[in-house]
């Protein structure tokens, strides 16, 4: 068992047989085909040459599938970690020089340690507070930012490197004269091969006979004007051994983006791994897709591989093409390899017109629209983080737009923790002799005028003791009970900030006679209040295992003077005495 959590792939080696090898093989065959374009389009949006792409869907897939935890998931180049990797490198070299590429590497090595420092710490469950909103937020403002960076290749006008997303439509508009219509013809034919292959035959890789159709009619075009440029012949070779930059200086200037590309790329590959695990029924464990991920990002900058992630596309036709193990990723990648050293001279003919088509296509499929009107017409706060961060990935730098996003969706969710529901409750005594509490909000019920029934429904913590003291103070001073009886049963976990406040809460009812008590609390709760001394300090006369206990004991307490009087009798004890 040891062993296996430190090589996770001996847990599903066990269950590969002759049968679950063919459908493996099969759906790698398929994955290899259809990253092939995907590949080479991810390169040309993180700036890099095209066979980069192509690298990167080699190394990466095999690492992730080795040291992942999910039997699906297939990672490699791409579309958002791209233009992050765009965004980022190229203020520090231009793009496609080998200076850009070194830093590429560098900022996939630094991204990598990050994410596997993230899972060897165990700290997986954090993306889980980091809502998806983010990255639909993101991903349709990268998906903008994408298709406006191709628009200078699909019209031949001229726009200097480096331009921001306003600029780059003020220099379109203003070059508007200097228009090639056969560039967009080659874009237009691509693209519409390539919607048009994937309605008629969904299973065939659409973006490749996009490519084919957008070369053939460049030939033919070729004769009308000089304009048009070809991305050039791809080296037909596998990964060369490359090095990362290791100077101080560079870690240094690279390690705050690489930050954001490791923070993206775990989000996508847990929230992605996730999504294909609700249909094969597969339990993800986030920490080991850390560590898989930061592994595969570290290994592939030694083998000129950019920053990865999973892919959804590549993920969901894994699972759909009948992949039973990861496996099927390791074949993905085997293929691609032999397939590039086949056909990589035919990348010669490809027009970057016919590229920019495609690339247009892929920035479209980025635009999750059905989740954007959804959030947009149910959520007020999901809708404000999807706003915040589409507008900051196409106004700000990216990864301050991922921080962003990631630092308000965060804030959001620490203000639903902090003012916890705290229902009133009352005994209803049409549920059997001893009756059970009932919320008085659903159910008008008489309430004790001395003993205050509630229930805490979520964690006592730093952030929520204030709304929790408030309460308790308001039943105190406006209500005059000072016998207040909290139910535990939702109360997850209590900090020492939480435990302090309650027990000062407690030592003020005491003045009065009265006093804090607990009924219900969750084992690991009551452990956790043992050791902090928490019990002690309220007394452990405060703490019941059962309500009718917590009742008994409670009642004894009560002024009779007061109890004479009631006419609420809502306990069994009333009516003993």
């Amino acid at each position: 068992m040891q062993l296996e959590k430190v090589f996770p792939f001996l847990t599903w080696f066990k269950h590969v047989t002759r049968d679950t090898i063919k459908a493996d093989i099969f759906a790698g065959l398929t994955g290899a085909v259809i990253v092939l374009p995907q590949g080479v389009a991810f390169a040309t949006i993180a700036g890099l040459p095209p066979e980069y792409g192509l690298y990167t869907a080699m190394v990466t897939p095999i690492v992730a599938a080795l040291f992942g935890s999910s039997w699906h998931l297939v990672s490699g180049p791409t579309t958002a970690i791209s233009i992050v990797v765009f965004s980022a490198v190229s203020h520090h070299a231009d793009p496609g020089t080998a200076e850009f590429i070194k830093l590429a590497l560098t900022m996939t090595f630094l991204a990598g340690i990050y994410q596997l420092s993230f899972g060897l710490a165990r700290l997986g469950a954090l993306v889980n507070f980091v809502s998806h909103t983010v990255v639909i937020g993101f991903t349709a403002g990268a998906a903008i930012l994408i298709a406006t960076s191709q628009m200078k290749h699909i019209t031949g006008i001229f726009v200097p490197k480096g331009e921001s997303f306003l600029h780059t439509w003020m220099d379109l508009f203003s070059g508007i004269g200097n228009f090639n219509p056969y560039l967009l013809v080659i874009a237009l034919v691509t693209l519409l091969t390539a919607i048009a292959t994937k309605k008629l035959f969904p299973k065939l890789p659409n973006l490749l006979f996009g490519m084919v159709a957008g070369s053939v009619v460049a030939m033919y075009l070729g004769n009308y004007t000089d304009g048009i440029k070809l991305v050039g012949e791809i080296p037909a070779h596998l990964p060369p051994v490359s090095s990362p930059e290791f100077s101080f200086s560079t870690i240094k200037m690279l390690a705050p983006e690489a930050f954001a590309i490791a923070l993206l790329g775990l989000i996508e590959a847990v929230s992605i791994s996730r999504a294909v695990a609700t249909k094969s029924g597969q339990r993800i464990d986030a920490n080991q897709e850390f560590i898989g991920q930061g592994l595969s990002n570290i290994t592939g900058s030694f083998f000129s591989s950019y920053a990865g992630s999973g892919s959804f596309t590549r993920s969901g036709i894994n699972y759909e093409a009948g992949a039973k193990t990861p496996m099927s990723a390791i074949f993905a990648a085997l293929f691609l390899m032999i397939i590039v050293l086949l056909i990589a001279p035919l990348t010669a003919y490809l027009p970057i017109a016919a590229m920019g088509g495609v690339i247009l296509l892929v920035a479209y499929n980025l635009v999750d629209f059905h989740h954007i009107k959804q959030t947009l017409a149910f959520s007020k706060s999901e809708s404000s983080i999807l706003l915040t961060t589409f507008f900051a990935t196409l106004f700000l730098e990216l990864e301050f737009a991922i921080y962003l996003g990631v630092m308000l969706s965060l804030v959001l969710f620490l203000a639903k923790t902090s003012t916890p529901r705290i229902p009133t409750l009352s005994v209803d005594r049409s549920e059997g002799e001893r009756g059970k509490f009932i919320n008085v909000n659903k159910k008008p019920l008489k309430q004790c005028p001395q003993l205050k029934i509630i229930r805490i429904d979520m964690s006592i913590y730093f952030g929520s003791i204030n709304h929790i003291q408030k309460r308790i103070v308001q039943i105190a001073e406006k209500e005059g009970i000072y016998h207040i009886l909290i139910v535990g049963s939702g109360i997850n976990f209590i900090d020492l900030a939480g435990a302090e406040a309650l027990v000062a809460e407690n030592n003020s009812l005491k003045k009065h006679g009265g006093g804090l008590y607990f009924v219900g609390l969750k084992s690991s709760v009551y452990e956790f209040a043992a050791r902090a001394c928490f019990i002690r300090n309220i007394g452990g006369d405060h703490f019941f295992d059962t309500k009718a206990e917590a009742i008994r004991q409670i009642y004894k307490r009560l002024d009779k003077d007061i109890c004479a009087g009631c006419d609420a009798r809502i306990f069994k004890e009333c009516n003993q005495n």
